[in-house]
């Protein structure tokens, strides 16, 4: 019951992912809010990328960021992005559809460096603090990116703002 509960938000989610990666144009790419942020490109990219880690969280009990080969990285190409995620997508999909309840016990980490970074967590935390929810925050920040460069916001959990005033102006 556990894992088709996280299997039935992670499609959902991933599909709001998908609208939001697809709300990107690709002029604002470059475009960085502030000194210490990532370009509108870089975030996206993230948040991409992190659909990639589903198979090694939900697969092994360590995660061992010094053997993690990201060597795709272009931040350049929306469409190189949005192709990204979709690869990344249907890999983290597949690795939950391999596992069951009591995986979700199961103890992992991640390393970096030799140190640890996460210290062992049962599996189902990590899925929904780690994957889950780190998505959610990276795309809460991209829609701070979008309205600062006068972009459509779409819709995620129903109407935006905009909507909201499109609908009253008619």
């Amino acid at each position: 019951m556990l894992v088709q509960a996280l299997l039935g938000e992670f499609l959902q989610e991933a599909e709001s992912t998908r609208k939001l990666l697809n709300a990107i144009p690709q002029h604002i790419l470059e475009y960085k809010p502030s000194e210490n942020s990532w370009t509108t490109g870089q975030l996206a990219w993230h948040i991409s990328e992190i659909y990639n880690w589903y198979p090694y969280t939900v697969q092994g009990a360590e995660f061992n960021m010094d053997e993690y080969e990201d060597v795709e990285r272009d931040y350049s190409d929306i469409e190189k992005i949005k192709e990204r995620f979709e690869r990344n997508f249907s890999k983290a999909k597949e690795s939950l559809e391999t596992i069951n309840d009591e995986n979700l016990n199961d103890l992992w980490k991640m390393t970096v460096g030799g140190q640890v970074a996460i210290p062992e967590t049962p599996r189902a935390e990590i899925i929904r603090g780690f994957l889950m929810n780190h998505i959610y925050h990276h795309r809460g920040e991209m829609i701070v990116y979008l309205r600062l460069n006068g972009c459509k916001v779409p819709g995620l959990y129903g109407p935006t703002f905009e909507d909201e005033q499109a609908m009253q102006a008619k």
